[in-house]
């Protein structure tokens, strides 16, 4: 089992910048997936970054080039910096981890993974 604790978010304007953090703890292998999916209100769960533990990444088109997934495997924590904020970003950003056959946004939906963090909230006016 998995463990996930999110930190950051908060509100910004529209064109700021956060950054959420994924504590990991548990265990994980070489074929875990991990990353970002948010959530508004009445919509559905929505992968936004993922990361494997090589470093590879992927993003959902509406945030390539303004997010950027990294990992500290130190620290055991991923983060993901949000930058250039549009008011469609807001919503609830959980940190879920997985082993999946593509760690990729676009091959994976959010109903695969099955270990999640609380979630954080990011709101852009």
């Amino acid at each position: 089992h998995v463990q996930l604790v999110e930190s950051g978010g908060g509100s910004v304007q529209a064109g700021g910048s956060l950054r959420v953090s994924c504590a990991v703890s548990g265990y994980t292998t070489r074929s875990t997936c991990i990353g970002w999916f948010r959530q508004d209100t009445g919509k559905e769960r929505e992968g936004v970054a993922l990361i494997d533990s090589d470093g590879r990444t992927s993003y959902a088109d509406s945030v390539q080039g303004r997010f950027t997934i990294s990992q500290d495997k130190g620290k055991n924590t991923r983060y993901l910096q949000m930058n250039s904020l549009k008011p469609e970003d807001t919503g609830m950003y959980y940190c879920a981890a997985e082993v999946v056959g593509v760690c990729s946004v676009k091959h994976v939906r959010w109903y695969e993974f099955n270990n999640w963090g609380q979630g954080t909230q990011v709101t852009v006016s």
